[in-house]
């Protein structure tokens, strides 16, 4: 099963894309030769930053997203990338940029969109 997980929120502040990566850790454990697709719009694009240093006891997007990799896509907006300053050079090792063409076949292609 194709899951194509779409998160617009940023990583800290609220819970969704948090909750929306805690569910994509789920479905690859649950089924780990599945096809999972995370899309970052919006202010969720800063997710993919590298080296983050949030504090002590508190979650870490990018290492949830770096897991994820393991076994998905992570692909961003890139309006949302340029809208917010966010180069390539910034993004976790095999972060990709995209664009709607790239959600649109994403969508296509999915079993299932979940979005956050």
């Amino acid at each position: 099963m194709k899951f194509l997980i779409i998160l617009n929120d940023a990583p800290y502040g609220t819970e969704r894309s948090y909750n929306g990566l805690r569910l994509a850790k789920s479905l690859i454990k649950d089924k780990p030769d599945g096809d999972l697709t995370i899309f970052l719009m919006a202010d969720a694009v800063t997710c993919a930053k590298k080296d983050q240093h949030p504090p002590g006891g508190y979650y870490n997007i990018e290492l949830m997203l770096k897991a994820v990799l393991c076994h998905g896509k992570v692909l961003l907006c890139g309006s949302c990338m340029d809208a917010r300053g966010l180069t390539e050079g910034e993004l976790i090792d095999g972060a990709r940029r995209g664009d709607m063409e790239t959600l649109s076949k994403a969508t296509y292609d999915a079993d299932k969109v979940l979005v956050f």
